[in-house]
């Protein structure tokens, strides 16, 4: 650890390659995301104003766990990662960071977060956190190559960091933020499976049993992309229907499923890596529009 220290700090190139090792270690773009669904959450079950030092040392010690996730999930796909075109290029496979550094690294910042939670936000989020971490990285992550049905499973870790929003500042589960865990459950289903049909090749290559891969004709990736996206619509109006959010949302909400739901259909329609593509990056603008609407009409 005091050699890669070092290294880092030798000049000021290594100093940006030690960051961007980092960055990529801790997946920023997927840490991010996490990030915000947490703040959105903790958003929505704040009882008048937010309690800003409160939100502060959530999201510091929920990104801690997040880090430490996305670290440790890379040690343990290194060698998989090493045979897809679009993952090889990570810091492990690569050779720029050694598998003890990352070992150490991800306990590190997943401990630390968990036990952050624990003393700064409560025991309720902490546990959540814990159940995240778990399942994401001792459930889902070794299923990829067992079975198809690792992006459901999947989903759960990553429906749960509004949740852990949610409870970080209301102090309890209640069904509005679990309402939240099921848009994000849903929304998941889609996004990865567009991922999945665009890099099916890379993903049958490094020995991965995504769906795409075993579904020669398509018709199961279909089912499964239209059926969540209706899922996505239902789950989606329960906000407004448990008064967490008002008419503005409701007519965003719809506007945005409708368009998602069509994009959905044409995929299925034609199984081109074209609508794949468009698909992919339909529910990458869907899901920050979705939660924009949330906090931009909280009714209460």
């Amino acid at each position: 650890m005091k050699a890669f220290a070092s290294s880092l700090s030798a000049s000021p190139s290594s100093e940006k390659a030690g960051v961007g090792v980092v960055l990529e270690l801790i997946k920023v773009r997927l840490t991010s995301l996490v990030l915000l669904t947490t703040l959105v959450g903790f958003y929505l079950g704040s009882r008048g104003v937010p309690d800003y030092g409160l939100m502060f040392h959530a999201l510091l010690a929920t990104g801690l766990v997040a880090s430490g996730a996305a670290a440790l999930n890379q040690l343990i796909e290194r060698e998989h990662d090493a045979k897809m075109p679009r993952t090889s290029g990570r810091p492990l496979p690569s050779g720029r960071v050694q598998p003890e550094t990352v070992l150490i690294f991800g306990v590190v910042c997943a401990i630390s977060g968990l036990m952050y939670l624990a003393w700064a936000v409560n025991g309720l989020t902490c546990l959540l956190g814990a159940v995240t971490l778990v399942t994401y990285l001792f459930v889902y992550t070794p299923l990829k190559r067992v079975t198809s049905l690792n992006t459901l499973i999947g989903a759960v870790p990553g429906a749960l960091p509004p949740v852990m929003g949610w409870t970080a500042s209301h102090g309890q589960a209640s069904l509005e933020g679990w309402s939240l865990f099921a848009i994000l459950f849903m929304w998941q289903i889609p996004h990865f499976l567009a991922i999945a049909w665009l890099y099916k090749d890379e993903y049958a290559q490094a020995g991965y049993a995504m769906l795409p891969v075993l579904d020669e004709t398509g018709k199961r990736t279909c089912f499964h992309v239209c059926l969540s996206a209706v899922g996505l619509l239902g789950t989606s109006l329960c906000p407004f229907f448990l008064s967490l959010t008002g008419n503005v949302y409701l007519a965003g909400i719809l506007v945005l499923n409708f368009a998602f739901l069509a994009l959905s259909v044409r995929f299925c329609r034609q199984l081109t890596r074209t609508h794949a593509r468009q698909l992919f990056f339909a529910s990458i603008i869907f899901l920050p529009m979705l939660l924009t609407l949330t906090v931009l009409d909280k009714t209460q």
